[in-house]
C-alpha cells in the first residue's frame, strides 16, 4: 500500500509480453503517427497557403486538425518509446501532463464539431446571412470559445483527479494515462466530487450531440428542397465528412466509457482505446478530404509546388 505523496511513476499496461510483438506494435503505431502528422500537416499548409480557403469552414478545419495532431502527440510517442525500450513507466508528473493535455485536446476537439456544424447549418439554411453570422471575428471567437472549453475541463479534471490520495498502487490498465485508471487507484470517497465532473461533461457533451443533430436534421431539410441534383451532391460533400468524423469519434468513445463490464477485458479496453484516441487524428485528413474537391486540389497543387521547388534545388 502507497499514498499519492510517495508514487514517483505508474505503469502503463503493455500491449504484449512478447518482444516481437513489441516490436509490431512500434511499427504500427509509427505508421498511424507518420499519417496523421503528414495529413494533418497537409491540411495546415493548404489551408495557409491557399488563399481560396481562407473562408470560416476550412479555418475551423485548420484547427482541428491542429488538436488532432495535439492528441496522437500526446500519448503515441510515449507508448512507442516503452514498447522500444521494452518498459512500462511513466513519471508521475508525466502522466499528469499526459490526462491535462489529452483532455484539453480531445475536449476541444468535440467543441469543435458543434461550432461546424452551425457553420454548415448557416451555409445551407441561411446563405443570404452567412457573411454576416460568421464574420472573421465571430469564426476566432468561436473557435477561441472551443479551445478555452477543452482548457477549463483539462485543468478542473486534472487538478481533482491527482488531488485524491493513492492507495492502491501505481499499476494502470491502460496504455496511456486515463482519469478513470487513476481513479481505480484511489483510496478515498473525495472520488465523488470527480465523478461529478465527470457528470456535468456528459451534460454538456450531450448538449453538443444534440445541437449537432438538430442541425443536420434541418441541413437534411434544405438539402432534398434543393432542386438540382448537383447542388444536392455539393451541399453534401462538405456535410457528409464532418458527420463521418463525429460518428467515429463519438461511438468508439462511447463505447470505451458506457460498455457493460461484462463484456469488459483487458484486449478489448485497449482496442477500443486505440480506435477512439488514435485511429481518429490519422483518419480525420483522409474523410475530410476524400469527398472535397476544392481541398484536394488545393493539396495537389501545394505538392506539385514543393515538389518542384526540391528538384529545382
Amino acid at each position: 500500500m502507497s499514498n499519492s505523496s510517495s508514487i514517483t511513476q505508474f505503469l502503463l499496461l503493455p500491449f504484449t509480453d512478447t518482444w516481437e510483438l513489441q516490436l509490431l506494435h512500434f511499427w504500427l503505431f509509427l505508421g498511424i503517427y507518420l499519417a496523421a502528422l503528414l495529413g494533418n500537416g497537409l491540411i495546415i499548409t493548404t489551408i495557409a497557403w491557399d488563399q481560396h480557403l481562407h473562408t470560416p469552414m476550412y479555418f475551423f478545419l485548420l484547427n482541428l486538425a491542429f488538436l488532432d495532431l495535439g492528441s496522437i502527440s500526446t500519448i503515441v510517442p510515449k507508448s512507442m518509446t516503452n514498447s522500444l525500450w521494452e518498459t512500462r513507466a511513466i513519471s508521475y508528473s508525466g502522466c499528469a501532463a499526459q490526462i491535462f493535455l489529452f483532455a484539453f485536446f480531445v475536449a476541444a476537439e468535440y467543441c469543435l464539431p458543434t461550432v461546424m456544424s452551425y457553420d454548415r447549418y448557416v451555409a445551407i439554411c441561411k446563405p443570404l446571412h452567412y457573411g454576416t453570422l460568421l464574420g472573421s471575428r465571430a469564426c476566432v471567437h468561436m473557435a477561441a470559445a472551443a479551445w478555452a472549453t477543452g482548457f477549463l475541463n483539462a485543468l478542473l479534471h486534472t487538478a481533482n483527479t491527482f488531488s485524491l490520495p493513492l492507495c492502491k498502487g501505481n499499476a494502470l490498465g491502460q496504455f496511456f494515462c486515463e482519469i478513470p485508471q487513476i481513479l481505480k487507484l484511489s483510496c478515498s470517497n473525495t472520488y465523488l466530487r470527480e465523478n461529478a465532473l465527470l457528470v456535468l461533461s456528459v451534460f454538456f457533451d450531450l448538449w453538443c450531440f444534440v445541437f449537432i443533430v438538430v442541425s443536420y436534421v434541418q441541413i437534411l431539410r434544405a438539402v432534398l428542397r434543393i432542386p438540382s441534383e448537383q447542388g444536392r451532391h455539393k451541399a453534401f460533400s462538405t456535410c457528409l465528412p464532418h458527420l463521418a468524423v463525429v460518428s467515429l469519434f463519438l461511438s468508439t468513445a462511447m463505447f470505451a466509457y458506457l460498455k457493460p463490464p461484462s463484456i469488459s477485458s483487458p484486449s478489448l479496453d485497449l482496442a477500443v482505446s486505440v480506435l477512439y484516441s488514435v485511429v481518429p487524428p490519422a483518419v480525420n485528413p483522409l474523410i475530410y478530404s476524400m469527398r472535397n474537391r476544392e481541398l484536394k486540389e488545393s493539396i495537389r497543387k501545394v505538392m506539385t509546388v514543393r515538389f518542384s521547388k526540391a528538384v529545382m534545388k
